[in-house]
């Protein structure tokens, strides 16, 4: 039998778990598949923690102990941000080693870079731990889906922004309140910036759209916005008109035009993604042959995200030789692909006006000058001078909305804008 030596750089959350999987399902992989996965060095700053975790052997402080040993065949990069973790990956594979990583902040900043060092020495570069945990979708992207056309992708890929707005939706909670519960069990980081601000989704966004199509999307070509703004108010009134409040990552592409983009979505609750809760993730793909397909599962943690990775090692080791992307992965959009700047779509606006005569007259003469039909409006006083108003509109282009919300805003009978939110359905 097969034997492959690797090493884990990286001793946290997920490191931890990819650790215990290959020791736990060592016998079982082996039988499987045919080649005895051995862990040989585990590299972490913190000494104590590696003593404490790992075997004696496996102890390591320096990268040069795993450069120097021929043995070590596959490098696991867990150690999170962008550097060092490029640079030691780009080591590894000069030094003959093919990596798996769950990176996606590098990844999608820096793909390119580090594909064309694998290639040019013969390594493998592998990244299914990248994109929602647990969830199948880069294998998927890469190999279950090559005979059909994808046109688009929409994913809840980000779990603490769904487990916070669940909480919002199914508990009455507020915003602050929903992010300290996630913060306390875990869920959240003290800092949550990438999640809730939608930057996590967009890096993810950046590799499944450059998947899907076929060509490089880089994450600054995304639309970002995040859930930081939301109101109870708005997911109460989602709830009444039959909406989910979902932070999504959408991409769609109609011939040689491509939308990306990342914000807070009402998805209409008969919708698979509506069902998605908790710190779960989903992807929903639709085909020109194969129409609708989701996938669903654990989109982080140590054992979801551990086992993509054990997974990607497993398929590098019984690989004969490796493969890289289909397309130029230069971090730049490609020649003859235009990114959309605008979308058509329906909206809601949130707004509150002065409880004056002719104040809603006004609102919709704003908005059918700039071409927004009205679909629905709700409205009750407040009993303070002024009225809460919602308005739901027909499917209408993004540029249009965005300047109807700017010059309602100037408007003398309206005090504040107060949400915008996309609507599926």
């Amino acid at each position: 039998m097969k034997t492959v030596y690797v090493a884990i750089m990286g001793l946290g959350t997920v490191g931890g778990g990819t650790y215990e999987i290959l020791k736990t399902n060592h016998d079982k992989i082996a039988a499987a598949y045919g080649v005895d996965i051995r862990v040989k060095k585990v590299l972490d700053r913190d000494e104590k923690k590696l003593r404490e975790k790992v075997e004696p052997g496996q102890v390591c402080l320096n990268l040069e102990e795993i450069l120097a040993d021929s043995e070590i065949s596959i490098v696991i990069e867990v150690m999170g941000g962008v550097e060092p973790a490029k640079t030691f990956i780009e080591k590894c594979m000069k030094a003959g080693k093919s990596v798996v990583t769950a990176n996606k902040e590098l990844i999608s900043k820096h793909w390119g870079e580090i594909e064309a060092v694998a290639k040019a020495n013969g390594v493998g570069f592998y990244f299914e731990a990248s994109c929602v945990g647990g969830v199948p979708i880069i294998r998927t992207l890469k190999e279950s889906m090559q005979g059909d056309n994808i046109r688009m992708i929409t994913g809840i890929v980000n779990g603490t922004t769904n487990y916070i707005l669940t909480k919002m939706t199914d508990e009455g909670m507020s915003y602050d309140d929903a992010l300290k519960k996630a913060q306390e069990l875990g869920y959240a980081e003290t800092n949550p910036t990438a999640d809730v601000e939608g930057f996590d989704a967009m890096y993810k966004l950046s590799i499944l759209a450059s998947l899907a199509f076929h060509t490089c999307i880089p994450y600054t070509a995304i639309y970002r916005e995040g859930i930081t703004k939301l109101t109870k108010s708005d997911v109460e009134y989602g709830k009444r008109m039959g909406y989910t409040l979902k932070l999504l990552a959408i991409g769609k592409r109609e011939g040689n035009t491509v939308e990306v983009r990342v914000h807070p979505t009402f998805v209409r609750s008969t919708h698979p993604l509506a069902a998605v809760s908790g710190a779960f993730n989903a992807v929903f793909l639709n085909g020109d042959f194969v129409d609708d397909v989701m996938l669903y599962g654990r989109g982080a943690g140590a054992r979801p995200t551990g086992s993509a990775i054990v997974s990607d090692v497993v398929y590098c080791a019984t690989r004969e030789k490796h493969e890289y992307s289909d397309f130029d992965n230069n971090g730049r959009v490609a020649d003859g692909i235009t990114i959309a700047d605008d979308f058509m779509g329906k909206y809601y606006v949130a707004l509150t006006a002065l409880d004056t005569a002719g104040a809603l007259s006004r609102i919709a003469d704003v908005l059918g000058k700039n071409g927004v039909s009205i679909a629905s409006v709700s409205q009750s006083g407040s009993g303070e001078g002024t009225v809460p108003i919602i308005i739901m509109t027909h499917s209408a282009s993004e540029n249009a909305v965005m300047k109807s919300v700017a010059t309602l805003g100037k408007l003398d009978c309206v005090k504040s804008v107060d949400s915008l939110i996309r609507v599926i359905d």
